[in-house]
């Protein structure tokens, strides 16, 4: 899930946390997914931009609850591409872009997300401040929280070499930190933890 100009960030999940059939992965993930479910039952979104949409799991979702369009951004892909054309519905849309440089018009949607996104990028506050910039009232957003994540990924034995740091993993935020930055792009209404996330709704 990645939406810079830098061509070299990995598209796509590195790890299918999605789909994957890990007891230990799928109670993780039941976590993640029911506070997000709490934070958009908050924000009842009537359109959606998902940034850094990846394969479009999310995106998929949320266009079966969002009254309105929903569109997925990433960059351009073959392997992102064939997924997007299976995940086709009458208010569902994906295209191609940047994170920093969104295709949309001021407050073009109600809400901009991006999940598991600005660890990737290089200029997370740039790609905030586009997302502020074509919402008209929410941002919906998560990050792997510091230093959780990469002792959780030792434990199991991943990524030793680089001390437990995902591939493409750019940007480290523990759950403080990653509160006073968005604070500076509007209000924090919630901040969750599902373990090992920190996950904000934030008012613009």
């Amino acid at each position: 899930m990645t939406v810079t100009s830098i061509t070299a960030v990995p598209t796509g999940n590195t790890y299918d946390k999605y789909g994957s059939t890990n007891p230990f992965a799928r109670r993780l993930m039941e976590g993640f997914e029911r506070d997000l479910i709490k934070l958009l039952d908050v924000a009842r979104p009537r359109s959606m931009v998902d940034v850094g949409c990846g394969e479009g799991v999310l995106t998929e979702r949320w266009a079966r609850r969002v009254p309105g369009s929903v569109v997925g951004v990433d960059l351009d892909d073959p392997k992102l591409r064939a997924e997007w054309d299976r995940r086709a519905m009458p208010n569902l849309e994906f295209r191609t872009g940047t994170g920093d440089n969104l295709p949309f018009a001021d407050r073009e949607f109600d809400t901009a997300a991006a999940m598991e996104v600005l660890e990737h990028v290089p200029d997370p506050e740039a790609v905030l401040a586009e997302m502020a910039r074509v919402a008209s009232r929410w941002l919906l957003v998560s990050v792997p929280r510091e230093p959780l994540w990469r002792v959780l990924n030792m434990a199991r034995g991943a990524y030793l070499r680089d001390f437990g740091n995902t591939p493409g993993h750019l940007n480290h935020w523990s759950k403080r930190s990653f509160a006073r930055m968005l604070r500076r792009h509007g209000e924090i209404v919630e901040l969750r933890s599902p373990l090992p996330w920190t996950m904000a709704l934030v008012s613009v």
